[in-house]
Order: C-alpha cells, then structure tokens, then sequence
C-alpha cells in the first residue's frame, strides 16, 4: 500500500455528501494525506447500507435526503465558514451548493455539477439547458457575484479533472517528440498557442474499462463500475462536444447553444444513442458512446485561440467511453426500454474478477498523427492501492483528493475548473495512484480499414473530420 505521505494539515470539517463509489473510495485518501481527526468528517447519504465503509474509517455517518427544501438547514448544522462540503451526491442540485458555499466562506468540490432531482430527464427544459455546457456557464457566471470567494472545485474527479491535466502533460511530450522547443506555458492563451503550433485538431477522453466479475448482468439490473444512476443521468443528456475550427461538416442534427463562450455544440440526441470511433494503446480501436461531459467545453474553451474577437483556432473535444461490458449491456437495455431506469443496480467493486480501466487523452491531427497518455490501471493494482475502490474509482478518487488539498493549501482561489489548477503539482500527488502513466503513438485514424466494407458518408481527404469518427446518424 501506497505510505501515507502527508500533504497538508487541516482543522475544520468535511461534510462528504453522497456515499457511491466516489464517497466510499474518496474517504480514505482524505484521512491517509491530509492530517486531520476522522471526526472532523461527517457523511450524508441517502442509502443506509453503506454505514460499515464509515465505521471502519470512524467518521460520523447520516441517513437523510438532502433536498431543494431542506438543503440549507442540513448545510447550516453541518458547516460553517473554513469548513469543507465534497458533494458527490447525485440528484443534489451543484448550483445551489456552489452558491451557498460562496456567501458563507466555505470550501467547495464537486466531480460533476448535477442538477437536483430529475433534472437530465425533465423533456419541459430544453436539451440546451440541460446540458453540461448550460450548468458550468451558470456556475462560472457565478465569479462575477463571488471575485474572491473560497476555494472550489467543480468537476475534478478523472474526467472532468485529471484529463484536463493529462492533456497538458501530452502537449508538452508532443512538443518534446517533435522538436518544438518550449517551456511549459503559464498561461492558458500560451498552452492554446502551443496546441495549434502543435497542430492538434481532435482530442478524445479515450475510455475502456475492461473489469468483469463471473456473476454476469441479469434482466432489469443495471450493472457498473461508478455510479449506475449518474451513468444513467447523464447519458440523458444531449450529446455535447467541443467543437473545431477545423470543422467543415457541420452535423444534420447539430445545435449551436446560442449562449456562453461559444467553444461547443450538442446534438439533438442523448448521449445514450450516440457513438463515436476512437482508440486506446491496450484496446486498440473500438467503438464508444459519446456521453455529455463539461471537460469536452471546457478544454476545447481552454485552447481555443482568439483574435480580434473571433476564434481562429480550437480543437474538437469530447468523451468516447467503452464502460464494463455489463455497463454497456445495461445502456442496451435501458435504451430498449425507452430510457426506464430499472429497479436493481449493482456497483461492481469486490466481485471484480479481471480487468483494468485504460483512461487517458487521444490528441491527432499533429505531426505524429494520434498519441494518447493516460492511466492503465488494473483491478489488482488498484486494491492493492487503496481500500473500497476499483479501477475506475480509483481514477476519479485520487484527483478528487489532490483538488481537495490543493483547495485547502490555497483556501481564496475563487471558483474554479480543472484546466486553471496547475497541472505538474496535481499530477504529483495522484501519481502513485494511477498504475501504469503512458504515452503511445498510432498511425491509428477513424478512417482506418472503413472504406473496403460500406459506402459510409465519410470525408477521405481529412480523416479527423467529426464525421468520420461518428458512428449513428
């Protein structure tokens, strides 16, 4: 097991809110690196089932719902200024949370910015403001309210989070590869420069998750690693990417959001029946869904390059996710039933026999032609690791516990994303966590092998078109 290195003291207290795999695994990391008494955490969890995890760790555990009623008094008993709300509840609403964080001096992180309950699949909002786009552009207008309040987080677990850090890494390794002479940028309108001398046009959060267990998915369960609900929530939302300048095929169902930085589009249709081509250096090429995500805008937003106003370059970006097969059993089968959440969920942890999950950044389009770096982390590996998690958690737990320190080191930083966090320092404290950290070149390209099968509406003279990676529609 990893020793436990010390990164920061702290006296206040942590209210984890929600106790899935997040919660669960999360825990641990908090009370090994960050020098504090167990009681100083308390968790709030709608499930009752999950009190072992919290009495073995000797943190205070709470049954309750925490709803749009009752949110404040619940936050109100549990935290006062100085003090720590890690929210990783599904169906608690983020905005309001951020916001109540902000008028009383409170740290705050999430690892997706949720809506409260219902909210992915309320068809009386709009898919535009339903979107990932929608919710982080109405928590970033929150920093003209809130110049110089506390420290949060939105959105650092693995992707959003840890991707945004593995994109910069791969840049710089490009540019080493390459030739291209640089220091690491200290700005983001130096890294956006840096990706278009690059070249870089696409770039893909690259996901297989691998991890299988001998009691395989049955009728009406929905299987996972992570959060099925979340999974589920999310796949509702509308299809959502950065999108590039380079673009020249705009989609027959694409949407412009008509609000915001302008750095994305959705399709209108959810992510759940949206695939995508891409490719990972153990899997090789595969087929993945196209789930919303905020690090698809806000990458793209982060590299884009502007002049006189006007964006004159940005990459395309988004999430291709292959989970566990029996996830995408699951999604099979909550398509068929017209998006009917079933009555059983089982989160695959212990029972996991085999597997990894590879994790990493796809950029093409450049000089090498595809280089993905990233996270091969195997099933073994991460027990060995850290309690309560598997492979995917484990991906997602250590960057949440890296934003927590580093929010506690620099408790005045204001609202902010993953890509405005140094991405050296947190890489540094989730290092030891991530297994295998590569980088691989491919001669890989979404056209590859295509053409002597079917007559596919394909574009052959620019192989990193958006249409050629789309498989439906």
């Amino acid at each position: 097991m990893i020793s436990s290195n010390r990164f920061v003291s702290y006296g206040g207290r942590i209210l984890v809110l929600g106790f899935g795999s997040v919660g669960q695994g999360t825990l641990p990391l908090l009370l090994r690196h960050i020098e504090m008494k167990p009681e100083q955490v308390t968790v709030i969890t709608a499930k009752p089932g999950d009190e072992r995890i919290a009495r073995e760790l000797g943190v205070q555990f709470k049954v309750m719902n925490v709803t749009r009623e009752n949110f404040r008094a619940v936050y109100d008993e549990h935290l006062s200024a100085g003090d720590f709300l890690f929210n990783a509840a599904v169906d608690v609403g983020s905005l309001d949370s951020l916001a109540y964080c902000q008028e009383r001096g409170i740290l705050y992180l999430d690892a997706c910015i949720e809506p409260w309950t219902g909210g992915h699949e309320n068809t009386s909002i709009s898919p535009a403001l339903r979107s990932n786009y929608a919710y982080r552009d109405s928590a970033l207008a929150m920093r003209r309210t809130f110049p110089n309040g506390p420290t949060a987080m939105l959105t650092h677990g693995a992707n959003p989070g840890l991707v945004s850090h593995f994109v910069k890494q791969a840049l710089l390794n490009l540019a080493a590869d390459t030739g291209t002479g640089v220091a690491a940028p200290t700005t983001r309108e130096g890294w956006a420069r840096l990706a278009r001398t690059l070249g870089v046009r696409t770039i893909h959060i690259a996901e297989r998750d691998s991890q299988s267990s001998t009691r395989r998915k049955a009728r009406d369960e929905f299987v996972n690693t992570w959060s099925s609900e979340a999974f589920a929530g999310e796949s509702l939302q509308p299809a959502e990417l950065g999108w590039g300048t380079h673009e020249r095929h705009w989609p027959h169902d694409g949407r412009d959001f008509g609000f915001g930085c302008g750095a994305a589009i959705y399709l209108d249709r959810p992510g759940a029946v949206t695939r995508v081509r891409t490719w990972t250096p153990l899997e090789g090429p595969f087929i993945g869904f196209l789930i919303s995500h905020a690090e698809a805008t806000s990458i793209a937003d982060y590299l884009t390059v502007r002049e006189n106003g006007r964006a004159v370059y940005r990459p395309t970006c988004h999430y291709a996710y292959h989970p566990c097969d029996d996830a995408v059993l699951s999604m099979l089968e909550f398509n068929g039933n017209n998006y009917r959440f079933p009555p059983k969920q089982r989160l695959l942890r212990d029972e996991i026999s085999a597997g990894m999950d590879e994790l990493g950044v796809l950029l093409m389009g450049h000089a090498r032609g595809a280089y993905w770096y990233g996270s091969q982390l195997g099933i073994d590996e991460a027990r060995r690791l850290c309690p309560y998690n598997n492979a995917t958690s484990l991906q997602v737990n250590a960057p949440a516990m890296a934003a927590v320190v580093w929010a506690i080191r620099h408790p005045r930083a204001g609202i902010l994303e993953p890509d405005d966090l140094p991405y050296a320092e947190i890489l540094d404290m989730c290092a030891g966590y991530l297994g295998n950290v590569v980088g691989a070149y491919s001669d890989w390209t979404p056209l590859q092998d295509r053409a002597r099968l079917y007559s596919e509406s394909l574009d052959p003279d620019d192989p990193w078109q958006f249409r050629n990676f789309r498989v439906d529609g």
